[in-house]
C-alpha cells in the first residue's frame, strides 16, 4: 500500500525551511500533497494563486510532490484526497505545544489520519514565513531564507511600496 501525506500550510511566503520538510517528507512517503490552506478570515501577503505558483517552481525537482490548496478541515481534506499521514514541522518546543493539541484534535476528528512530526535542518530552527515577511518589509536581504522566485516577488512588493 502506498503512503500518501498532506504537508499543510499557509506558505505566506513559502521559506527554505519548508523546503527542507518537503524534501524530507518526499523522502519518506510515496506522495506528499503540499496543501496550501484558503481562509478568508486571514489577509495574506501574496494570494493563494501566487502562493501556489511559487511552491511549484520551488518543488519541481521532486518527482512524488504536488501543490493543492484546501478549505475546511485538514482531516476532512487528506481523506478526501487518501493521505494517511499528516506533516508538521516542529521548530522549537513553543510549536511542539500547539502542534500536539492540534495532531490530538485531528486524531479525535479522524482515527485513520496519523500525524507525523518533522525537525527541520538546524540552519532553518529560527526560521518563519512572519520573519522572512518582516524582514523584507524593513528592506533587509531575505537571500538564502527563501527561494530565489520568493525572494524576487518579495523585492517587486516591496518596490511597489515605495
Amino acid at each position: 500500500m502506498k503512503t500518501k501525506a498532506v504537508y499543510p500550510g499557509t506558505f505566506d511566503p513559502v521559506t527554505n525551511g519548508h523546503i527542507d520538510l518537503i524534501q524530507r517528507g518526499a523522502a519518506l512517503f510515496d506522495h506528499l500533497y503540499v496543501a496550501i490552506l484558503s481562509n478568508a478570515e486571514k489577509t495574506p501577503l501574496f494570494s493563494v494563486k501566487e502562493r501556489v505558483e511559487m511552491l511549484e517552481e520551488a518543488v519541481k525537482r521532486y518527482r512524488k510532490v504536488s501543490v493543492t490548496t484546501f478549505e475546511g478541515l485538514l482531516v476532512d481534506y487528506a481523506e478526501k484526497i487518501g493521505a494517511s499521514v499528516i506533516v508538521r514541522g516542529i521548530r522549537a518546543v513553543s510549536d511542539y505545544e500547539y502542534e500536539l493539541q492540534m495532531a490530538m484534535m485531528n486524531r479525535r476528528l479522524s482515527s485513520r489520519v496519523e500525524t507525523v512530526f518533522l525537525m527541520p535542518a538546524e540552519t532553518y530552527s529560527y526560521l518563519s514565513s512572519r520573519l522572512v515577511k518582516e524582514i523584507s518589509q524593513l528592506g533587509g536581504s531575505v537571500r538564502g531564507l527563501v527561494p530565489r522566485e520568493v525572494e524576487r516577488r518579495l523585492r517587486r512588493g516591496n518596490l511597489k511600496k515605495q
